[in-house]
């Protein structure tokens, strides 16, 4: 029969961790630091492998050790032995904080986008304005040249109804009344509903 070879420590050293599990489950302080001391080495060591960052791998050390003292009466030895379970907590916490900091640099890149991102769509604001224009101009054209001058001095160049009439040599009423048909005209060409 071959003899257990130990690699390290002396194994009669090693603390007994099912006994130190069951006595922190009970809420035995000397029975946690104990298993502290034993694991600590090991749940740091996961959590860097996983990790790659010091600072990180040393929090995640600490929130699992925390765990297993808060969880101890979960421990169940068919399930595994002390070292399995509480470097399979270390794994999993190092897991999720990858994936947790995966998620935050996402966020924080689709965020940036965003910021970078013109609240509206420039060419389709540019192409809509020149179909507008247009379609305006297409308008102009239906209307007679005396509606299409009073239009244009009226609403292009900022003529009163009084300065429009001046410049066309025309009575105000007749400009008035032109610039009206102009304007309904220009409305039902448009499609616009009153």
């Amino acid at each position: 029969m071959k003899e257990a070879v130990h690699i390290g420590r002396n194994p009669s050293s090693q603390p007994d961790l099912q006994q130190l599990i069951r006595e922190v489950a009970l809420g035995d302080q000397e029975a946690f630091a104990a298993v502290y001391d034993a694991m600590a080495g090991s749940v740091l060591g996961v959590a860097r492998a996983v990790l790659r960052d010091q600072a990180q791998s040393e929090e995640v050390a600490q929130e699992v050790l925390v765990e297993v003292w808060r969880t101890a009466p979960r421990y169940r030895p068919e399930r595994g032995t002390v070292v399995n379970w509480i470097l399979t907590l270390a794994h999993r916490r190092a897991v999720d904080r990858v994936r947790s900091v995966e998620a935050a640099a996402a966020r924080d890149h689709r965020a940036a986008l965003l910021d970078r991102t013109p609240e509206f769509d420039e060419v389709t604001e540019q192409v809509e304005a020149r179909l507008e224009r247009e379609q305006v101009r297409r308008c102009l054209r239906t209307l007679t040249e005396i509606q299409r001058q009073g239009v244009t001095l009226a609403y292009y160049r900022g003529l009163t109804y009084r300065e429009v009439a001046e410049a066309l040599a025309l009575p105000l009423g007749t400009v008035k009344t032109r610039l009206r048909d102009g304007l309904v005209r220009l409305r039902d060409c448009l499609g616009v509903s009153a």
